[in-house]
């Protein structure tokens, strides 16, 4: 069975490098230019109080930095995406500015504390790589050493100034990157669960539609067809108002694992509402109803510990895939079939497999619109 690909992997672009996912290059983009204009738009008073910045090429640098500042941030906010290399270097950017405000302010302990670079420090933790993160880690130590070292005569007091302000700045980074990590594992494991139905572990309706497209596209690409089976199983309501519902859900997980032992790998196995189960995949002419056989024996097979057991009718459909169809509108089609198949199945005596006939004309499905 195939299983869901909950990662949220990057696109290349036509020159081949990875990109962010679309969602998240975006609020990088939009994080960045916010921090760049907002950090033109107060360094920019620095330039309209006496005092503050040094005359001459000093107050001429600063301008221009903020002038530098105030064009990235609209030209990234215009643009509206960024690419992980871009972040990378606009963080150390931040970083470089922070020493220039340094160089440019009369007095930069009082005007141009450390503390300035807090923002770099929480977008490098948030959108960086490890590696890179680390890369980010050094250069803070090293702007912080170079930006304090003329206020300070000692070297203990450079030194002790120099770790607090790194270690802070670097601190603040690491736990907004475990933080960031953390939400991941936690959304991808959320995606997870919307795609497994909570009883069997199976794929559920969702994940099959999901699919539909790729196996679509496989099918044309190789000039096979698509098979789905539709499996019902018999007498379950029977069971459950015997034995309890305890013991069903018994019997669904035992024909779960059966079939999941089953299926072919490339397979599609979703468990689609109360006792019925679908099973998509691309097959050969012959295969399809090899393939529905070994899956209703298997479930005649099976056995909970304590005894328990269920036959399956099925209802197996094959189609050719043709271009320019919507694959979402012609997966339910075809399981229409496959269930209308099933129900003959179960008219003949139950524990069979019965083909659907090739259908004469297409008949619209009330869900394609919706699924």
């Amino acid at each position: 069975m195939t299983s869901a690909d909950t990662s949220t992997p990057g696109h290349r672009d036509e020159a081949g490098d990875d990109e962010l996912p679309a969602p998240e290059s975006r609020l990088a983009a939009l994080t960045l230019a916010a921090l760049l204009v907002t950090g033109g738009l107060m360094g920019s008073v620095n330039l309209l109080v006496d005092g503050v910045l040094r005359e001459g090429a000093g107050r001429w640098a600063y301008g221009a930095t903020m002038v530098t500042l105030l064009v990235l941030g609209a030209s990234i906010a215009a643009r509206g995406r960024v690419r992980p290399q871009h972040t990378f270097a606009l963080v150390l950017v931040g970083d470089l500015i922070y020493l220039v405000v340094v160089l440019c302010i009369e007095d930069p302990a009082h005007y141009a504390t450390p503390l300035m670079l807090l923002f770099p420090a929480l977008v490098a933790g948030w959108f960086l790589e490890v590696r890179q993160l680390y890369v980010h880690m050094v250069v803070i130590a090293a702007v912080c050493l170079a930006a304090l070292w003329p206020s300070y005569d000692s070297p203990v007091g450079l030194a002790v100034q120099v770790g607090v302000s790194a270690v802070t700045l670097d601190a603040a980074s690491l736990v907004v990157s475990l933080l960031r990590r953390r939400v991941q594992r936690l959304l991808a494991a959320t995606e997870v669960l919307t795609r497994l139905d909570p009883l069997t572990g199976l794929s559920n309706r969702r994940y099959l539609v999901e699919q539909a497209p790729r196996i679509w596209r496989q099918a044309r690409r190789d000039g096979t067809r698509v098979a789905a089976l539709v499996l019902d199983l018999d007498h379950f309501k029977r069971l459950n108002d015997q034995f309890g519902h305890a013991a069903g859900d018994r019997v669904l997980g035992t024909v779960a694992r059966a079939l999941q032992a089953t299926v072919r790998p490339a397979d599609v196995l979703a468990r689609t509402g109360g006792e019925e189960l679908v099973v998509l995949g691309l097959v050969a002419d012959a295969a399809a109803q090899q393939l529905a056989e070994r899956l209703r024996a298997a479930v005649a097979d099976g056995r909970t510990d304590d005894g328990y057991g269920v036959t399956a009718s099925v209802g197996l459909a094959v189609a050719r895939p043709e271009d320019g169809e919507d694959a979402v509108a012609a997966l339910w089609r075809l399981v229409d079939r496959a269930d209308a198949a099933m129900y003959e199945a179960k008219r003949r005596g139950r524990d069979r497999v019965a083909v659907a006939a090739v259908p004469r004309a297409r008949a619209p499905h009330p869900e394609e619109t919706t699924a």
